[in-house]
């Protein structure tokens, strides 16, 4: 899949090596947004890239964004409850928010997530083995996006993801975000 975007790269002008997702950048433009901390981001190839971002205040950094999918919920005594729900209109939402480069690569890849178009997993493997190669369907279909979240308190519960203590974890198949055929749905309650 990196090969295939690497070459959608080129086939637009960028210089090879050049970094598709530009961490050090995002992380300089999320940097300025009202509620972020502190960011890291860097590229550990060409096509990803890791690192932590910082919360200081959630509220200000969804309010005004569009950000209906994600609720954070702070109680004065103390504990709160964080939810994330996708569906394909929010699927949108979110990838507005992350990145237009990260949209126009899922768009080439047909992802309906860019597109809006409606599919099923099956259908979409299909359509990208046919025209990309069922190497590159086979990738998408085992990929997982995988997100470490640390709590204000220990958590006491949490749908669809692990946790321990203040950590959550989720792994999501990557297929599932791109096709959005099924709703996502995640929650954490913490102390």
């Amino acid at each position: 899949m990196a090969a295939l975007i690497m070459g959608f790269a080129a086939a637009a002008g960028i210089p090879p090596g050049t970094p598709i997702l530009d961490g050090p950048a995002i992380a300089k433009s999320m940097a300025t947004a009202p509620g972020v901390a502190s960011i890291s981001l860097v590229n550990t190839s060409p096509v990803s890239i890791e690192g932590q971002l910082q919360v200081s205040h959630i509220a200000q950094l969804l309010a005004g964004r569009g950000a209906d999918f994600f609720t954070f919920e702070q109680r004065a005594a103390g504990g709160g409850r964080f939810t994330v729900s996708l569906d394909r209109e929010s699927g949108r939402e979110m990838l507005a928010l992350i990145s237009p480069e990260i949209t126009n690569y899922l768009a080439a890849l047909m992802a309906p997530v860019a597109t809006g178009e409606t599919m099923t997993r099956a259908e979409y493997l299909a359509l990208v083995g046919a025209v990309y190669g069922h190497g590159i369907a086979e990738e998408i279909s085992t990929a997982t996006i995988r997100a470490f979240i640390d709590f204000p308190g220990p958590i006491q519960s949490i749908r669809g993801g692990t946790f321990s203590g203040r950590r959550a974890e989720f792994a999501v198949p990557l297929l599932d975000v791109l096709v959005l055929e099924t709703p996502l749905s995640y929650e954490v309650v913490w102390r």
